[in-house]
This record gives structure tokens, C-alpha cells and sequence, in this order.
């Protein structure tokens, strides 16, 4: 039995309407006896259908996600809508407000903390009230990331395997229907801890994607974002007059990420020269970088290659790397 969440609203998630509230997770500190991490929350309502789950800022780092969701929230009104639209803009809100890819408060990766804890830590408690009380009301879940302040995308959407063939078809025509020029398909991993992973256990239609990165806003990936999911809404039947409505581009090419083979990773530390741009096709053996030592100059700089053919779709961003960051990843094609 799922252990009750400490986390407390005044959100009535069925009654009609437009509710914009906050979530209250107690966080008591030298500062605040009895205070609260009040993580800001909308639910929008009209009638029956279905419920979709819309979220960003599971790291703080990545910006276009959030900032697609607070003008959905200013601009989606009951009217527009059959059924119930739920909207969590900053999941990790310390994260957010920190600018961060994980928490200040206790270092923990949103992503990483799934299915969560009640009692653990501010980030596990969060992932907790998401899985046990957000995903069982829902029906469509999509958690907007881009590269954070780290790496570099390509924007893509994404869908992610749940080893449940029905389930991963209707994520498939949920994906298509969002409408992104590169449509990326994840591997199965029945222990994920990631979000993705999470809702795909509760059954849920869910995508994911990274829309952007280097730690700025992209303003292509936002547009292009923001066109994406409204198409999702209209794809789940949530809503009721399709707004600024387009099809999914002809010739969408559809990839996976299904291995490790996949990432290039440093090997040693020191300061990356990347030797490819976003968006090149390379076979296995061509060099993706190489690692300069700046407090040895003389020593021959050590290169990372790619370990088989694909298309690159990250890049690490910081020129300053250590043993294991990763320096870039390909997609393939499906």
C-alpha cells in the first residue's frame, strides 16, 4: 500500500474551472519553523474526458519547458477544454529557482528519484506526491527537459518503451501527433527511475523530449514547443477547439537511443575541442573531440571516439570535462 504523501493543497482537482494554487511540501529550517517549499501548480477543468499531465523544471537547468508551461497556464481557459489539464511548471522548485539541474536543498536529481519517498528528502518527496497522487488521476503525461546548462539537443520529442506493446503504440501516435521534425525512441528499462519510466508503470500515454539546452532559451525549440503541445492536447482529446493546430511535418524521422554504444564519454580531464557539429552523421572510429591539458601543454591531447554510426544529437556544452562526463550521444535510426 502506497504510503500517504506529506505534501498538502488547497487544489480541489475536480471541481470546474481554473484553479492556479501551490502545492506545499513542509520544510522546516533554522529560518522557518514551520514552513513550506510552495511548488505553484494549475488544474484546469470543464466537464468529462480525459486527464493530461503536463510538466517541467524536473531540472531547474532547463528553461524551455518551463516557460512553455507558464503561458499555457495564463492562456488555456475552461472553454478551451473537455475533460481536466493539470500543470506542474516547476516540478524541482528549488532546482528552478536555483537555476540548477538538481536541488540546493539536498542534491537530489528529480529524475533520478522516481518512484519516491514521503519522508525522504524535499526532491524524493516530490517524485513521490507525482507518482502516487498526480499520475493515477492521469491518462497523457508529458515532461518537457532540454539539455540544461550541461549539454546541447537537437530538439527532439520523445517517447520512451514500456514493454507493453498496446501502451507503446498509443505512445507512438501520441509522439507523431506532437509534430517535431526528430522524433526520438528510448529503450525499454523496467527499473527506470526516471519520470518517463514512472508514468509508463502507472499506464500512462507519456512522451518526454529535450528541447534545447546550452542554458539559454532557444527561441526555435520554444516555438516549436509550444506548437507541440497543444497537439498533444488535441491528440488526447482534452481539447475541445484545436488553437494554432498543425500537422505532424511530412517526412518526420524517427530515431532510438537504445544502447550505451550509443554515448562517448571523456576519458581523461581537461578542456574538450569538439570535432563535429549537432546534427552529423559519423560512423564508428571518427573522432567526436579531443582533450587538451592546459597545465601540460606539451602532452598530446587524448581523443574520444564515437564507438558506432549514428547521428549526433548532444553535445556537452562546458568546454571543461572530467573522466566520465559525457561528450556527446547519437541517435539511430529505427
Amino acid at each position: 500500500m502506497t504510503q500517504p504523501s506529506m505534501i498538502f493543497t488547497d487544489i480541489d482537482y475536480d471541481a470546474p474551472g481554473k484553479q492556479v494554487d501551490w502545492l506545499y511540501l513542509p520544510h522546516s529550517v533554522t529560518r522557518s519553523a514551520y514552513g513550506a517549499i510552495a511548488i505553484p501548480i494549475a488544474v484546469i477543468r470543464n466537464g468529462d474526458g480525459p486527464t493530461v499531465f503536463l510538466m517541467a523544471g524536473n531540472h531547474g537547468d532547463e528553461y524551455e519547458g518551463q516557460i512553455t508551461l507558464a503561458k499555457l497556464i495564463r492562456e488555456l481557459e475552461p472553454a478551451d477544454l473537455r475533460g481536466r489539464v493539470i500543470i506542474l511548471p516547476a516540478a524541482n522548485l528549488p532546482a528552478a529557482m536555483a537555476g540548477a539541474r538538481v536541488s540546493p536543498i539536498d542534491q537530489g536529481n528529480l529524475n533520478r528519484a522516481f518512484p519516491g519517498d514521503p519522508h525522504g528528502t524535499p526532491t524524493w518527496a516530490i517524485a513521490h506526491y507525482i507518482d502516487s497522487v498526480l499520475y493515477p488521476m492521469a491518462n497523457f503525461h508529458h515532461d518537457l527537459h532540454s539539455g540544461g546548462s550541461s549539454l546541447r539537443y537537437l530538439p527532439f520529442c520523445s517517447m520512451r518503451k514500456s514493454g507493453e506493446a498496446a501502451l507503446d503504440e498509443a505512445s507512438m501516435a501520441a509522439l507523431l501527433a506532437f509534430g517535431a521534425p526528430l522524433s526520438l525512441v528510448w529503450a525499454y528499462n523496467p527499473e527506470g527511475r526516471l519520470a518517463g519510466a514512472a508514468a509508463a508503470r502507472r499506464g500512462l500515454v507519456s512522451l518526454g523530449g529535450e528541447f534545447g539546452g546550452g542554458g539559454d532559451v532557444n527561441r526555435a525549440s520554444l516555438s516549436m514547443l509550444e506548437q507541440g503541445v497543444r497537439n498533444f492536447l488535441h491528440f488526447s482529446g482534452v481539447m475541445a477547439k484545436p488553437q494554432r493546430l498543425v500537422e505532424a511535418p511530412r517526412g518526420t524521422r524517427l530515431m532510438e537511443v537504445s544502447s550505451r554504444e550509443h554515448y562517448v564519454y571523456a576519458g581523461e580531464a581537461g578542456l574538450l575541442e569538439p570535432l563535429v557539429d549537432l546534427g552529423t552523421e559519423v560512423q564508428g572510429g571518427d573522432l567526436a573531440g579531443m582533450i587538451h591539458f592546459v597545465d601540460n601543454p606539451a602532452r598530446e591531447p587524448v581523443p574520444c571516439h564515437f564507438r558506432r554510426a549514428g547521428m549526433v544529437v548532444c553535445q556537452r556544452h562546458f568546454g571543461r570535462v572530467e573522466r566520465g562526463d559525457c561528450v556527446a550521444h547519437l541517435a539511430t535510426d529505427c
